[in-house]
């Protein structure tokens, strides 16, 4: 059986976002700097370190613009945020991140009110602020990610005509502004997805859409992350957001023990054995993955944390 594998991925690392923003304990603002440092040394180019939004609904990311000065900045290395709302598009822009234009849809509207308090209608009317912004600004549009395309915890299946009703709605958003989107993610919000699921959903919107370059947002809630991913590769899918140590999960999930996104060193691993160039040092990205648990206090779901990494030379190269 012969799969349609990329020859390289690129990795968007979330764990710093992904992580912090959902520990009962708030983490010290010079640990998330030093975490977020030690993975600029990987071999990363994108990591995405904070949210801008509501303190009071997500404490752990109280210091955003204070984490995002003091990060070390490296040559190559994109330090990125994220915003739910104008507000938080103003803030980040203020402060020092790398600042990248994103649009943001929901394919289960119950879960985008549960999310940013707004309906699909309210929702479009935010992305043409953010494009306005954007435009005002100087301000590259990067990505657009549609959350819970794969389920969500409220409304369960989401039949494939809404999604590719919502995708349709991001592109003619960014084309109202003579834009083009470079990258559409796809998001397993909650994790629900199995490797069918992501089949069914990635060939229907390649179907429609050929040359829409696709991006998977994996979470493991269910234990099928890697499997989710390895369908996502064998379609050719060249880009994946993974959190080190598989720290996170959303904060309104709507359950205790929702996982982040799928581990980076796990995926990383998988793909340098299947022949699958990342440009990560794998040795460098477990050794962070053993720091983000001795920050946090508590075991994470690495396998690679859990394993003795004393392979035999052809592995883990």
């Amino acid at each position: 059986m012969s799969f349609d594998l990329p020859k390289r991925v690129e990795i968007f690392e979330e764990g710093p976002r992904e992580g912090f923003q959902i520990e009962s304990a708030q983490i010290p603002t010079s640990e998330k700097v030093r975490f977020i440092n030690a993975l600029s040394q990987t071999g990363v180019k994108h990591i995405q370190c904070v949210s801008f939004v509501n303190p009071k609904r997500v404490p752990g990311m109280t210091d955003a613009e204070e984490v995002a000065r003091l990060i070390t900045k490296v040559e190559g290395v994109s330090f990125t945020g994220i915003w739910l709302n104008y507000q938080g598009l103003e803030r980040a822009a203020k402060s020092s991140i790398n600042l990248c234009g994103e649009l943001q849809m929901y394919a289960s509207q119950t879960f985008g009110i549960k999310n940013s308090n707004r309906d699909d209608q309210q929702m479009i009317a935010e992305q043409r602020r953010y494009l306005e912004f954007y435009g005002d600004n100087n301000i590259p549009l990067d990505s657009a990610i549609l959350m819970t395309a794969f389920g969500c915890n409220y409304e369960g299946a989401i039949p494939i005509e809404r999604v590719l009703a919502q995708i349709a709605s991001i592109l003619a958003l960014a084309e109202e502004y003579g834009l083009q989107v470079p990258r559409l993610r796809l998001a397993d919000t909650v994790g629900l997805a199995v490797p069918t699921t992501i089949i069914e959903v990635v060939s229907a919107v390649r179907e429609k859409w050929p040359d829409l370059r696709l991006g998977l947002h994996l979470h493991d809630t269910r234990g099928s992350g890697l499997a989710n991913c390895f369908a996502g590769l064998s379609l050719g899918i060249d880009s994946f957001d993974t959190a080190c140590g598989g720290l996170g999960g959303c904060p309104f999930a709507g359950h205790r023990g929702a996982a982040g996104n799928v581990c980076t060193e796990d995926l990383v691993f998988m793909c340098h054995e299947m022949g699958i160039d990342t440009g990560i040092d794998l040795e460098k990205m477990i050794e962070c993955a053993r720091m983000a648990e001795q920050i946090v206090g508590h075991p994470l779901p690495s396998k690679l944390v859990r394993a003795a990494y004393d392979l035999p030379p052809k592995f883990g190269h």
